[in-house]
């Protein structure tokens, strides 16, 4: 690994990493020697992802802690924990989200409730308490999640969306912000990726995907490990409040109406 891409050393808290792409990130990142912390509202499934990681060759340890990113006291121990066994937090990923499909009509209050809940509050949560432990220890990043939902709307996930969008804008500010105390604020919008929801709605698998294609409009989740930890590492040290899109092939507007 060339030394300033390396996130080597580092002590890094990965939201909603149970399976999908949280899951491509914790592995990668402690496979170039970072301790990361494993996290999602299942105890059972982040202990197991940590399992995988303690029982390879990767250099960097792994801890599983369950945490529901809306419950600000359950993020406060998520961080309290990190700094107890590793020292310090270096980088927050906050990655943890959800969401279905629906119609704007056919969305009630309490979905709508609960997917901002998931995706916007608890990306709050996991900025602010991170972001105060960074301000201690002097520094750090944090990466944020969005979509490309939230860059450019989706018709069948309004409200996701909109979560997404305000992430996006949250970044920007908070990036200004926290740039006076060196901490590295930026996100990553994916578009179409295959996940383990993505395989369950469309049954496509990331095993059907060629990476060395270049003409595609889907992903694997390393590929989005592989722009996180860019945004970890010292290689990203001129990138601050932005919103890097990762979507393949661009869909163009072909039609000669305006």
């Amino acid at each position: 690994m060339i030394e300033q891409f390396s996130v080597a050393d580092q002590n890094v808290i990965v939201t909603g990493s149970s399976q999908g792409i949280g899951e491509s990130i914790a592995t990668r990142f402690a496979d170039d020697g970072a301790n990361v912390v494993v996290t999602s509202r299942s105890q059972e499934k982040v202990a197991a992802v940590a399992d995988e990681i303690n029982d390879s060759d990767s250099p960097g340890r792994a801890i599983a802690v369950e945490c529901d990113v809306r419950d600000r006291d359950a993020v406060e121990a998520l961080v309290e924990t990190t700094v107890e066994e590793f020292g310090s937090l270096d980088t927050m990923i906050n990655n943890a989200g959800a969401s279905f499909m629906a119609k704007f009509d056919d969305i009630s209050s309490n979905g709508w409730k609960t997917i901002v809940d998931i995706n916007l509050h608890g990306t709050f949560h996991g900025a602010q308490v991170a972001g105060q432990a960074m301000q201690e220890s002097g520094g750090g990043r944090i990466i944020n999640f969005a979509s490309v939902a939230g860059t450019q709307g989706s018709p069948s996930m309004s409200h996701y969306g909109a979560a997404k969008a305000a992430i996006v804008n949250l970044t920007t500010s908070l990036a200004v912000q926290y740039a006076e105390h060196d901490i590295r604020v930026n996100c990553i919008a994916p578009g179409l990726v295959a996940t383990p929801g993505v395989e369950s709605q469309m049954g496509i698998t990331a095993g059907d995907i060629d990476r060395s294609s270049v003409d595609r409009q889907i992903g694997v989740p390393e590929e989005i490990a592989d722009l996180a930890q860019f945004l970890a590492s010292d290689a990203s040290s001129y990138l601050i409040g932005e919103t890097v899109v990762a979507k393949g092939v661009p869909r163009l507007q072909e039609s000669a109406e305006a």
